[in-house]
């Protein structure tokens, strides 16, 4: 699960805050949202748009506060995906979704580490709103087909069907291979060192004969536009990077994003971009480098407590 430690506050509120619903479930929205659009920012918004409905009817008169306001958001939700889906068709370059930092130990327990990767949010892209929200709901979530319908309004039979087809779509499409904790960690070091030392051939064993790199940079910095395929140009694209006047001092830190072992760019105190990636037999398969200023709003939560 997210952690939201350093969310905006909500607006003040009357009362007790602790136990008024909506501060109650804001975690399980926060991720709702998170889940169908991939986008920290236009989560944040998304939530205060559902505050302001829920204070604008009177408790007593919902049944079901959770249902109610779930239902708020994905409604939200899925308005401001369908209209997203116009505006990445002329976005520049590949659009990749926002980093969100996350807590290893939230992300065990609520065992949604795979369903918040990076990976899995990008082959959520590939479905519409309505499949994705049912499949969502559905399978990271665990509502059953007659309360989705419900939440939707769509009828039972309907929602089973997108269900079926959303779940075939997401199955074909998603990595079919991980890493254990141990191998993703020494995997990273290694990737670390070889970037932070400019170290070729190093890099080069790390890569798998057939890795892509993929670099959202959103038109605002220097970003690949196309894909890059193949472990030379991927390695010598990075460390070209690194050897750049706007990459000087950059230093590279392993941080858990979307509930898995990832890196984090860092000048100063600026986090200038996050690269997560798939690993399989050892070797990473898929890179993908987010380092559009507009879309790092996660990479922001930092536990004071460490």
């Amino acid at each position: 699960m997210p952690d939201h430690s350093t969310d905006p506050p909500l607006p003040a509120q009357p009362g007790n805050a602790t136990a008024d619903p909506f501060a109650e479930h804001r975690r399980l929205l926060f991720a709702t949202a998170y889940h169908l659009l991939g986008s920290v920012a236009d989560t944040e918004d998304i939530l205060q748009d559902a505050w302001l409905k829920w204070n604008a009817v009177d408790p007593a008169s919902v049944d079901r506060p959770k249902a109610y306001l779930v239902r708020t958001v994905t409604n939200l939700a899925l308005n401001r995906l369908t209209s997203a889906r116009t505006t990445r068709e002329t976005y520049i370059g590949p659009w990749l979704p926002e980093p969100l930092l996350t807590t290893p130990t939230a992300a065990e327990e609520t065992e949604m580490a795979d369903t918040v990767s990076t990976a899995m949010l990008v082959v959520l892209e590939t479905l519409n709103p309505t499949e994705r929200a049912v499949f969502v709901l559905r399978e990271v979530f665990g509502y059953s087909h007659t309360e989705i319908g419900d939440l939707l309004d769509r009828p039972e039979a309907t929602v089973r069907q997108i269900s079926h087809r959303a779940r075939s779509h997401v199955r074909s499409r998603r990595p079919r291979f991980g890493a254990d904790d141990a191998t993703r960690r020494e995997v990273t070091e290694k990737f670390m060192a070889a970037c932070h030392g400019g170290n070729l051939p190093a890099l080069l064993e790390l890569l798998a004969p057939d890795v892509t790199l993929w670099n959202d940079g959103g038109g605002i910095v220097t970003a690949a536009r196309r894909p890059l395929h193949g472990p030379d140009h991927v390695a010598r694209w990075l460390l070209g990077v690194m050897t750049k006047p706007v990459s000087a001092g950059i230093r590279l830190e392993s941080a858990v994003v979307n509930g898995e072992l990832s890196i984090i760019g860092t000048i100063g105190e600026h986090r200038i971009g996050a690269l997560t990636y798939d690993i399989h037999e050892g070797r990473i398969e898929n890179i993908r480098f987010q380092v559009n200023p507009e879309k790092l709003n996660g990479l922001r939560a930092v536990d004071d407590a460490s």
